[in-house]
């Protein structure tokens, strides 16, 4: 029987298929290089040199004395820090929180509703996403004016007196959480109802022949269904709403660092913004910085493993 030999590989096809295998390799890691760099560049480093100001009495001019953690043995002992950071969870808990259920509650009712213009409705929801800040703060200041704003005007057509909401406390929270909530409740449904939309109707229709009505289907069908989306929804507002900044800062006109003379409504970023680029003391404005970053890490970790509970049907 003859016997076909195979021509010996010879020295440069062995080097081509190692460089053409090397190649293969390193190419997946090259195509996501790109990102990682710009992280590294403006976000690791920016980063963990505000560790590095935070340790220092820090003089954008002068001398950097190091101080270790005096800045922070300040910032915990300065009601100011306690009080912006009071300001900003519950600014954060008034709009994210309702915002999102409502959210959920409107994509479920979009998702089983037949309307004629559908697609005009749902792609009116963006109107306040792309409405510019500025805008929104001037409709809601006037909204929400004592004298001259339509909430005062049915408040006094209900007998009630008018509410100066700007200068108070819980006032002033809920004009901004009503501002960011406005502005990203379209948004949030539009994500939710193109996750509900990719859920198969048989599912529902099957549910519904067992005898599930639509309260079941929503509890046991929509809201597992939406797991990976309410996780990102929930973790992404978290962040967004725990540095919270133009807001506060356009609605209080007068003294827009402080948010008025009570700082009734100054977050933890207009606090930062203040004391490193209003008072120049950058190492204490870093170490605001820092205490802001670990509590969304600790806040968006907890919310995280809250959302993690809700569970598919099986």
């Amino acid at each position: 029987m003859a016997t076909t030999l195979t021509p010996a590989t010879t020295a440069p096809e062995v080097a081509s298929r190692v460089r053409q295998g090397l190649g293969e390799r390193i190419a997946p890691y090259a195509y996501i290089a790109p990102f990682f760099l710009i992280f590294a560049v403006f976000g690791l480093l920016p980063l963990l040199f505000t560790f590095y100001v935070a340790l220092f009495d820090w003089n954008p001019i002068g001398e950097h004395v190091f101080i270790g953690f005096d800045n922070f043995t300040r910032l915990f002992g300065d009601t100011r820090f306690w009080n912006a950071a009071w300001n900003t969870v519950s600014i954060w808990l008034l709009s994210t929180v309702p915002q999102l259920v409502l959210a959920l509650g409107l994509a479920h009712l979009l998702n089983h509703a037949r309307l004629r213009l559908a697609v005009f409705f749902r792609m009116s929801m963006l109107v306040p996403y792309i409405t510019s800040v500025a805008a929104t703060a001037i409709v809601f200041a006037q909204m929400f004016d004592r004298d001259y704003g339509l909430l005062n005007w049915l408040l006094g057509l209900a007998g009630l007196g008018p509410i100066h909401f700007i200068q108070s406390g819980w006032g002033s929270h809920v004009m901004i959480a009503a501002m960011v909530a406005w502005r990203w409740f379209g948004y949030t449904t539009l994500l939710y109802l193109a996750s509900l939309q990719a859920i198969p109707r048989s599912i529902y229709e099957a549910a519904a022949v067992d005898g599930a009505g639509p309260w079941q289907q929503f509890r046991h069908i929509s809201i597992p269904s939406l797991r990976p989306v309410i996780i990102f929804t929930v973790v992404t507002s978290t962040i967004g709403g725990l540095q919270i900044f133009t807001e506060p800062l356009l609605v209080s006109r007068s003294a827009p660092l402080t948010c008025g003379p009570i700082r009734q409504c100054q977050t933890l970023t207009l606090f930062l913004y203040e004391q490193g680029f209003g008072q120049f003391q950058f190492g204490y404005g870093a170490a605001i910085g820092v205490a802001l970053f670990v509590l969304i890490l600790a806040v968006a970790t907890l919310n995280y493993v809250l959302s993690t509970r809700i569970r598919p049907e099986r």
